[in-house]
């Protein structure tokens, strides 16, 4: 087999595929658009909400948001990054699956006004089950803040088991702050526990 036909076959092995839609009980998750910049610059500039995420910038704004939504809305990662809307296609949300250091990272966050009603546990649950349906050998990573412990609950919900703790760089903070990392087995999935 020459290289080329090598790199393709193990391409279609390791890559779940282009980023789907998918419904669940009550949310939409889609593939984002550039439409969405708004309403992401509205939730990420939120203190509260981008605190708990290490890679996003305060302030926070819609050319940030565009900057971040243009490879996104290209369909040419391999990643799977869906925005989660309430079935009106009004973006609250984000849950993705991209690949990094080697394997793959589950990330998500929500709107604060969405908070304490089950949506990220649903949002994350019909990702996990759509991607394990497509990869179903791969180990998904994941981890939060060692102080949000409604993020480190999700991740409890769904099998996901920690697997180390350490200090990451949070640029909205500007400080090393705690985080738990976790880890799920494709076995260790727990779909029926979604609200």
């Amino acid at each position: 087999m020459n290289a080329a036909v090598l790199q393709k076959t193990n391409a279609a092995v390791t890559m779940p595929g282009p980023c789907p839609v998918i419904t669940t009980e009550r949310l939409v998750l889609r593939p984002h658009k550039l439409s969405d910049a708004p309403a992401i610059a509205e939730s990420l500039g939120d203190f509260k909400v981008s605190r708990m995420l290490a890679r996003v910038p305060q302030p926070y704004d819609r050319q940030d948001a565009l900057d971040w939504l243009v490879p996104q809305a290209s369909g040419l990662l391999p990643d799977w990054m869906l925005a989660i809307t309430t079935g009106d296609d009004i973006h609250v949300g984000v849950v993705g699956l991209e690949q990094r250091h080697g394997g793959w990272r589950l990330g998500y966050w929500l709107n604060r006004l969405y908070w304490g009603r089950g949506y990220m546990t649903e949002a994350v649950a019909g990702t996990l089950e759509r991607f394990f349906r497509r990869m179903p050998e791969v180990r998904i990573y994941s981890g939060a803040f060692a102080d949000n412990l409604a993020s480190l609950n999700v991740q409890k919900k769904l099998g996901f088991r920690i697997i180390d703790a350490n200090q990451i760089f949070s640029i909205s903070q500007n400080r090393m702050v705690p985080h738990i990392e976790t880890m799920l087995l494709p076995e260790d999935f727990r779909p029926a526990d979604r609200p």
